[in-house]
C-alpha cells in the first residue's frame, strides 16, 4: 500500500497507472502523427530552446569516433539527425521511424535517406552501423531491454549507443519540475498543437522511465560497456553513451 506521506511514490504510481493503460504502439504512433505538423516549435517553446543545445551535445559526442555509417533511429521531424550530421559531413545517416508523418518533416529538412521501421524489429543486418543515436524515443517503445538490444545488434563490435532522454531531476528542482511536467506543460502543449492527451501521456512516460542508474544497468546488461550517465539542465535530460562489447 502506497503511504499517503510520500507524495514521490504516490504521483509515480498514478502516472504509471497511466502510461501503463496509453503506452501501446497504436495510441503512441497516432499521437506523434497528430502533434508532427507543429512538433518542432513546440519542443522548443515548451523547453525554452534548451533541447537545441542537448541534441547539440549529443552532435558533439557523436563526433568523436567519426562514425561513417549512423542510424538515427526515432527519429521525428530530424531534429538530432540535422545536427549529427553537422558534427560528421562525410557519414551517411539513415533516418529511421515508425511514423510516416514524421518522417515527411524530416525530409523537408534534408535527410534523404529515410525508412519507415519498428524500432524493436529493424530492417538492417546485423553489425551494419557504427553509432546509433536516439532522442527521446527509446522512451516511447513498449519494451525497452528489446529495443537497446536490437539497437545493439545493428551495431558493428565497438559501434556507439547515443541515448538522449528525459530524466526526473534528483534534487531540488524534482517537485517543481513534475508539477511543470504534469500540468503546465499538457495545457501549453495541447493549447499550441490541439493534441493535450499526447503531452499528458509524455509526463507519464518520463515516470515510468527508468533513468540515470538503473538505465546504465539496463543497457549494460543487453552487452554494452563502458556505459555512461551525462546529465543535462540540472538532470532534466540526460545523455547515456556506451559501446557494443
Amino acid at each position: 500500500m502506497v503511504s499517503k506521506k510520500n507524495p514521490d511514490v504516490t504521483i509515480r504510481v498514478f502516472f504509471c497507472r497511466v502510461i501503463n493503460a496509453m503506452q501501446d504502439p497504436a495510441f503512441v504512433q497516432q499521437a506523434f502523427s497528430d502533434i508532427a505538423p507543429r512538433y518542432v516549435l513546440t519542443n522548443h517553446v515548451l523547453s525554452l530552446g534548451i533541447d537545441v543545445l542537448w541534441r547539440r551535445r549529443v552532435a558533439r559526442l557523436a563526433a568523436d569516433d567519426k562514425p561513417q555509417r549512423i542510424l538515427d533511429l526515432a527519429t521525428g521531424s530530424g531534429d538530432l539527425a540535422v545536427a549529427v550530421l553537422e558534427t560528421c559531413p562525410g557519414a551517411h545517416l539513415t533516418a529511421a521511424d515508425f511514423c510516416e508523418p514524421m518522417l515527411e518533416h524530416a525530409r523537408k529538412r534534408g535527410l534523404t535517406d529515410t525508412l519507415v521501421a519498428d524500432g524493436m524489429a529493424m530492417p538492417f543486418e546485423d553489425q551494419t552501423f557504427d553509432l546509433v543515436t536516439i532522442g527521446f524515443g527509446l522512451r516511447n517503445m513498449a519494451d525497452y531491454p528489446k529495443a537497446v538490444q536490437e539497437m545493439r545488434r545493428v551495431l558493428k563490435p565497438g559501434g556507439r549507443l547515443l541515448v538522449l532522454d528525459f530524466s526526473l531531476p534528483e534534487n531540488i528542482l524534482r517537485l517543481p519540475y513534475r508539477f511543470y511536467l504534469h500540468y503546465i506543460l499538457p495545457m501549453v502543449a495541447g493549447w499550441l498543437t490541439g493534441q493535450r492527451q499526447a503531452y499528458e501521456y509524455l509526463g507519464g512516460s518520463i515516470e515510468k522511465f527508468p533513468s540515470g542508474a538503473a538505465m546504465c544497468d539496463l543497457i549494460a546488461a543487453r552487452g554494452f560497456r563502458d556505459v555512461t550517465q551525462e546529465p543535462l539542465s540540472f538532470g532534466v535530460a540526460s545523455i547515456y553513451s556506451a559501446f557494443r562489447a
